[in-house]
């Protein structure tokens, strides 16, 4: 943090986080094979997440220009969809599709997120700079560059959030979804050190999006579009520091008045690690369920346990949950669960549904399903506990596991074995595993919303590394449009 005298109008050297993000963003070499490689299969599990959120009225009906008829010739084109809007609006409905259902990926630290969020911001601007240079006859970028942005965004947020809790102080993670795509972005349309300070100093004086609307008694669906609004106003500060507009060198440590002293408690921000490209390696892949991340391992228990389940759901006596204390604080949640939101971050109905049903998709957290009986009567015989192995598993760096077990209880005495998993199919550590079923995720989203010639060339393309990152953007965004 700088120091100050607080009578000086002079203005300090930009905080030193401020100057790592901005060089990092614009000089940083990635040379990880790991890193490009998990980026591919990233873009493709993410663009599976919005092409799957096209199913949901919820969704679609926010899709498009913010005003109607702003539409732009030549803009940023929108996945799955017939629009063509400015980069800004592009920005939110990428990103807003790509979050709706919760199925994108996600990191688990002291802060959580999902950094493929950030992918509304790098595709809407990237398809935006690829159409303009081929009017001109200039070289469009490829997707290459995209896949370099998204292990940058990644990266930024991830290592931020490593040590920094934002959620302890109220405020919601899309505010690392801003900062994470207003650095990258400006690097992409030519911005440089300066420019990026400006631009990053400006998302975090935005401040951050408050929480409530991800907990009791204020869930609700605007934490399906938060980060499409997170990613999109990236996508405007990086316009706004590429006109030459100023930016605030101290917006971090000023006294009294910057982002420490008025939103974190008086801390600085604490970073274990330099960027890298450690956080796209090892991002952990929401592949088989729709759910919380804190929770993936507690569905994985309750489809094993299904079978053994299912014809005695009226004889259950109790059902224990442990998980991690993450787990317990935030989605730990009885009583009525009033919407789909409610009931996608509540680990007692992400449980009741695979035990009664043998399956959880985004489907079952509508109206219809929820309204089955059988449903909140588990919800109401469980309980959940911490188990401090699982909490710090989840905080080694070595391992970040997600662990949690589930055991049933019958009113005649006997109960199902206690199932534990440490860590998900999405995981580092079950890559081997988890690809095929990452693969079989985006063909199965994608393939009945594109023309066969679409779907066929997109999987062909996205099957071969070498070729797709060669592919110019514009080519490629082509593939996943209305024709």
């Amino acid at each position: 943090m700088s120091s100050f005298d607080v009578r000086s109008a002079k203005r300090t050297d930009p905080d030193q986080p401020l100057v790592d993000i901005a060089e990092y963003a614009a000089a940083h070499t990635i040379n990880s094979e790991l890193a490009y490689e998990t980026a591919r299969h990233c873009l493709m599990d993410t663009l599976a997440c919005g092409f799957q959120a096209l199913d949901y009225p919820a969704c679609t009906k926010l899709l498009g220009p913010v005003v109607p008829g702003a539409t732009m010739a030549g803009g940023s084109r929108v996945p799955g969809t017939a629009w063509e809007l400015d980069p800004v609006q592009g920005a939110f409905n990428i990103g807003a599709m790509i979050r709706w259902l919760d199925f994108n990926d996600t990191w688990l630290a002291a802060e959580w997120g999902h950094p493929s969020d950030n992918l509304g911001g790098i595709l809407a601007v990237a398809d935006y700079l690829s159409r303009q240079a081929r009017a001109e006859g200039r070289a469009p970028l490829t997707v290459r560059d995209v896949l370099t942005a998204m292990i940058k965004a990644h990266e930024i947020q991830g290592v931020i959030a490593l040590e920094n809790s934002f959620n302890r102080v109220g405020l919601d993670h899309v505010l690392l979804v801003r900062v994470a795509t207003t650095a990258v972005v400006t690097a992409m349309l030519g911005g440089d050190r300066e420019q990026i300070i400006n631009a990053v100093s400006n998302a975090w004086i935005d401040g951050g999006a408050l929480r409530t609307y991800r907990h009791a008694p204020n869930t609700g669906s605007r934490k399906s579009w938060a980060a499409g609004d997170a990613t999109s106003r990236g996508v405007r500060h990086a316009l706004i520091a590429m006109t030459g507009e100023m930016g605030y060198p101290s917006a971090l440590s000023a006294p009294t008045w910057g982002f420490y002293d008025v939103l974190f408690g008086g801390n600085s921000f604490s970073f274990p690690q330099a960027l890298g490209s450690y956080v796209m390696e090892n991002v952990l892949f929401k592949i088989s369920y729709p759910a919380e991340f804190h929770a993936q391992t507690a569905v994985e228990c309750a489809m094993s346990l299904h079978e053994e389940v299912r014809e005695r759901l009226d004889e259950v006596k109790e059902i224990v949950i442990e998980t991690q204390e993450p787990g317990v604080r935030i989605i730990d949640k009885t009583g009525p669960l009033d919407n789909p939101a409610d009931r996608d971050h509540c680990i007692q109905y992400m449980v009741a549904v695979p035990l009664a049903f043998g399956r959880l998709t985004g489907r079952d957290y509508e109206n219809e399903v929820a309204a089955d009986p059988r449903i909140d009567a588990l919800r109401e015989r469980m309980k959940v506990k911490e188990n401090k192995r699982f909490t710090r598993d989840y905080y080694d760096a070595d391992k970040r596991y997600i662990g949690n077990a589930v055991q049933v209880f019958f009113k005649d005495g006997t109960a199902t074995p206690r199932v534990e998993v440490e860590y998900p199919i999405g995981h580092r550590r079950r890559r081997e595993e988890g690809i095929p079923v990452l693969v079989d995720k985006f063909e199965r989203s994608l393939e009945n919303k594109l023309t066969e010639q679409q779907f066929s060339a997109l999987r062909e393309l996205c099957a071969d590394q070498t070729r797709l990152e060669a592919t110019p953007v514009d080519e490629f965004v082509a593939l996943l449009v209305e024709v």
